[in-house]
């Protein structure tokens, strides 16, 4: 059975500020496609409004775009993915047999508070799929209630972009909330690494989380384990 892999983008382009633009980072989605598609599984692309995704710029510079961000970059039909998403009312979650939620800072204003996202992830969550989401893309599991009405992440371990990292960053000014302390608030047993930047992964069950943009590719891989029934 050929898997399908459904994975999350942000329409947001700018920081309140729109001085200070931001996107989708890049390798945390280019990494993980290469390794799903490594498998043969069969991928697409949602956002929450549906149609282009802009990109994060400092994601676009070395070393953060290494040869599979790159690659992507030069391959005219993988740039034009990224120009025409679905939105989430296109999508047939049955179709799924895992949601990977990808990061940048832009995914905190439109990840959230998207029911269309939200109804996906659930459906998802309720056939036995994986939910797993890496660096920000956690904000997109914040308001996802499962059927008895609790958080799908309440009681369970997970993983995130920390709010350390948000200040070695030099955002931690400029975001809209501390995403590490709005998860802990909603039940979720957060869990990072020893030392900031550093790949982790986070798996409970069927809900598995990358901490950073270096722990992409080790998310999927931990997806794939799953899915392979490893």
């Amino acid at each position: 059975m050929n898997r399908r892999i459904l994975h999350v983008a942000t329409n947001v382009a700018h920081f309140d500020n729109p001085a200070h633009p931001t996107g989708l980072w890049l390798s945390e989605l280019t990494h993980a496609w290469d390794v799903f598609a490594d498998k043969g599984f069969e991928q697409h692309i949602v956002s929450p409004r549906g149609g282009k995704v802009p990109l994060e710029p400092k994601a676009l510079k070395w070393p953060m775009c290494d040869q599979s961000a790159t690659a992507w970059l030069n391959d005219p039909a993988k740039r034009a993915l990224l120009d025409s998403t679905q939105s989430p009312d296109d999508v047939r979650p049955g179709n799924y047999d895992a949601i990977y939620f990808t990061g940048g800072h832009g995914v905190m204003w439109d990840f959230p508070d998207s029911e269309g996202l939200q109804a996906i992830t659930c459906a998802i969550w309720e056939k036995g799929g994986i939910v797993s989401a890496v660096c920000h893309g956690y904000c997109g599991l914040l308001n996802t209630r499962c059927a008895d009405g609790s958080f799908l992440v309440s009681g369970r371990k997970i993983t995130g972009f920390s709010w350390t990292e948000e200040k070695l960053a030099g955002v931690a000014r400029e975001v809209p909330y501390n995403a590490e302390a709005q998860v802990k608030a909603r039940g979720a047993i957060y869990e990072k690494a020893l030392l900031p930047f550093m790949s982790h992964v986070v798996s409970d069950g069927r809900l598995v989380t990358g901490q950073n943009p270096f722990s992409a590719r080790a998310t999927a891989r931990k997806v794939v384990a799953l899915l392979d029934g490893v």
